[in-house]
């Protein structure tokens, strides 16, 4: 929950709505894109992509819920091949995620899949989250 803020979070009705309208969307229309990761026929996590610019750039967010399964480097592994999924899918140049810059894993595993440290500054990351220091990072494609 580092720099979620839990009084945005909407209820699960709400979510579900709002996932079953967007899955009947293509995918160049929709305004997210959510990936599950599956660790040995259990979930482990999900990505999900945002600020969606087809065939220029999104906004990737990583959560790894399942806690047992964290600091094993399957992390590095599910981003790793999310972000081909994602500039496949979206025909993507840039990549940008930015994680909390306090929360050390998900800073590590970014680097680790290959992504390049842009900066540090303030912002709100997304709708459920509260202003805060954030670490920018990117990937690209030629």
């Amino acid at each position: 929950m580092l720099g979620v803020d839990p009084s945005r979070l909407p209820p699960a009705s709400q979510w579900q709505r709002l996932y079953e309208q967007m899955f009947d969307q293509p995918v160049e229309q929709r305004s997210s894109l959510l990936v599950s990761w599956l660790y040995e026929d259990r979930f482990l996590g999900f990505s999900t992509a945002d600020k969606i610019r087809i065939r220029q750039q999104a906004n990737m967010h990583l959560h790894i819920t399942d806690a047992s399964q964290r600091k094993q480097g399957i992390g590095a592994e599910c981003v790793r091949q999310t972000v081909e999924l994602y500039f496949q899918a979206l025909k993507l140049k840039q990549l940008f995620c930015e994680p909390n810059a306090f929360n050390v894993a998900p800073n590590r595993t970014l680097q680790r899949a290959g992504f390049k440290y842009v900066k540090t500054h303030m912002t709100v990351p997304g709708p459920l989250n509260f202003h805060q220091a954030v670490n920018r990072w990117m990937i690209e494609r030629g």
